[in-house]
Parts: C-alpha cells; structure tokens; sequence
C-alpha cells in the first residue's frame, strides 16, 4: 500500500504539470484562449481542448497506475469518456502509447495541424516523476491493491482552469473563484465496502514563482485504513464559531439557516473539491451542499484525507433523514462502489440528497441540527 499512495502521488504530479504545461507553453495555452473569444474562436475542435485536457491527465494516471499494479487494471475510474469526434468525422480514443512519438501522433489526429502542441503533450507524458519526498518514502503500510479500486477527477472546476482568473483576492484564505481551486483529485476505496481508504489532492496552481513567475504546486495525502490514521497534515484546531463555506448557487433556505450558525463566518468558492480542501486545510470547518451535484469523483480523494484527519463527508439527506427517525449513531457517509439506481450516464455516480464534509464532529453535529 506504501507503494500505491507512492505512485498515486507520483501521478497526481505528472497530471499536474499537464496542466500547468496547458497554461504556460504558448501553442497549448492559445488553445485555451482560444475557447474565451466568442463567436470568434474556431469551432472545429478548440471547444473540446478542455475535454482533452482533462481525458489525457486520465488517462496518464490510468496507464502508470495499471502498468504499476497490474491488480488495479479494469478498477480505475475516472469524469471522462477518452473518445473524440476529429475535423474527419472519426472517433479517436485518446491514450498513452508505447513512445511519445506514437502518443503524439494520436494527439495529432484530434489536434490537427497543432503539431507543437501534441507534441509538447506527447513529451509530458512520457515524462517520469521523481519525488524526493523522505516523509512519503517512509510511509510503512499493508493493503492488497487487489482489494481497492481508484476514482479520478483529472481536473476538479474545470472552469476556473479555462477562466484562468489569477488575481482574485481570498476572503480569510479562501479564494472566492480562480485558477486556485483546480485541482487534481486521486482517491481509492474498498471494492468490497465502498469506503475511502486514500487520497490525494494535487494544487497545479498554489503559487507563482516569484523569479520565474511559473506556476508551483503542492500535494497532501492521507491514509484511513483500518485503525490506521496517517496524513501529510495535522488536524486543524476546533473553532467555537464554525466557518461554513458554500456554493454559490446554494438554495437560500440553507444560507438562511446557517446564518445564525456562522455569523459573519459564512463563505463562498468554486469546485467541490476546492471546497473540501478548504475544510482539510482549516479554512473552513464544514462544506455543506445541499443539491446532488457532486459526483463520486469529486468526493473520493478528500473524503479519504478527511478520515485520515478524524473527520469524514456525510449523505446529508440521509444524515437529517437519520436525526428525524431518532436513530443514534454516526451518520451515514458517502460510498463509492454503488451506482445511483435506475441512473444512466454520470448520474449513475452523483452524490444524490447533498453532503456534508467536516474534520471535527462538533461541527457536523451543529450543521446537522441547524438544518
């Protein structure tokens, strides 16, 4: 298992510096550009560069994951379907290849004519990872990869990424919306039981370069096996008066509610998976959303960091379901092995009734009271 959430952070770098590549190398990041001038952007496949972004930085984990642990192959998930429609009309499954001149001739065939473009890509892929990181490397565990299985979020708020918005201003360390909250999400879970088990959040874009003025990253993982509790972060420390951070689009009864819960301490930011490394970071104590419109992917990799660090992410509808009833005992967290039932496509895999993720109880039990 040491060496799985070794490779899993490893994977995690080599999707982040995609993306940054996408943002820094003047033929990728005029793609991205591209998609923001309107009526005159070129329709044919620009639209789709977002998508292939996100499919490559997928597929690059699905490869290195399954090419490291045979065991894993066939049980690593990812938001993407990898097939695209090119200026021909032919569908093109995007993957990794046996060299990089292949995989940027298959890039090409979606790309065409931006050969320096899928080349730049090609390369990147086939780049290794070196670490150098001596607290990971003495990571000591025991799990069967066989007994797990892997959700992706390539790129977590992938408008923000295409946005770009670099100088937006955070209220108390959370940053409202930007470049900031795209994040890659790594988690893997119990086949079996459906439980997180570990995760890994990587920052493309935690800060610039103050000579180069590149984009820097940062990653955290946690372990929540067993009676095994590890994590790169300590706990933060328990406020009296919870910070609440929210979606914008949330339904105003719940702003309403928590209000007087939070006081002036009610905030806002963009991505699910932003929102929830906020709760890990201790910016926040709690995200509450209320809609199901997160999705398996989303959820995975920090539900797994939260355990790590005592806490965890609820079913809120179950959750409020469970007080209702009088029922004692925790409330019911989110699973990642059970399909929504009589879903198709992504729904299949939404976080249906809204969650709750939180580090210290105190603050779930105050949520779930005040709604």
């Amino acid at each position: 298992m040491a060496g799985l959430l070794q490779a899993l952070v490893c994977a995690s770098e080599k999707a982040a510096h995609i993306a940054r590549l996408c943002r820094q190398e003047e033929p990728l990041f005029q793609l991205l550009v591209a998609e923001k001038t309107g009526a005159d952007r070129n329709r044919r496949f620009l639209q789709d560069f977002k998508t292939l972004a996100d499919v490559l930085i997928q597929e690059v984990i699905k490869h290195d994951l399954g090419k490291e642990f045979p065991e894993l192959q066939g049980h690593i998930h990812g938001e993407e379907s990898n097939e695209f429609s090119n200026g021909q009309g032919e569908t093109v499954a995007v993957r990794v290849c046996a060299t990089p001149g292949d995989t940027a001739a298959l890039l090409l065939s979606v790309l065409e004519p931006e050969r320096a473009a899928a080349e730049l890509l090609a390369t990147a892929v086939h780049q290794d990872v070196a670490l150098g990181d001596a607290e990971l490397a003495g990571v000591a565990l025991s799990i069967p990869p066989q007994d797990l299985a892997i959700w992706i979020d390539p790129i977590d708020s992938t408008n923000e990424y295409i946005a770009g918005r670099e100088d937006v201003a955070p209220v108390d360390g959370i940053a409202p919306v930007g470049l900031c909250s795209a994040l890659v999400l790594v988690g893997a879970y119990d086949r079996h039981t459906g439980c997180p088990v570990l995760g890994v959040i990587n920052e493309p874009f935690f800060r610039r370069d103050s000579l180069t003025h590149r984009w820097q990253g940062r990653y955290h993982w946690g372990v929540a096996y067993g009676d095994t509790r590890l994590c790169s972060l300590s706990p933060p420390p328990l406020h009296p008066t919870p910070c609440v951070v929210l979606s914008r689009a949330e339904a105003g009864a719940v702003r309403a509610a928590l209000g007087p819960l939070c006081g002036d301490r009610l905030r806002f930011a963009a991505g699910a998976g932003y929102k929830m490394l906020c709760v890990i970071l201790g910016l926040a104590d709690a995200y509450v959303l209320s809609e199901g419109s997160t999705f398996a992917w989303d959820a995975c990799a920090p539900h797994a960091i939260l355990r790590a660090l005592g806490g965890g992410v609820v079913a809120l509808a179950g959750a409020l379901r469970v007080r209702r009833t009088g029922v004692t005992g925790p409330p019911p967290e989110l699973i990642y092995n059970c399909p929504v039932e009589g879903a198709a496509g992504a729904e299949r895999w939404a976080n249906r009734g809204g969650l709750v993720a939180y580090v210290h109880p105190q603050h779930l039990e105050a949520v779930l009271a005040t709604l």
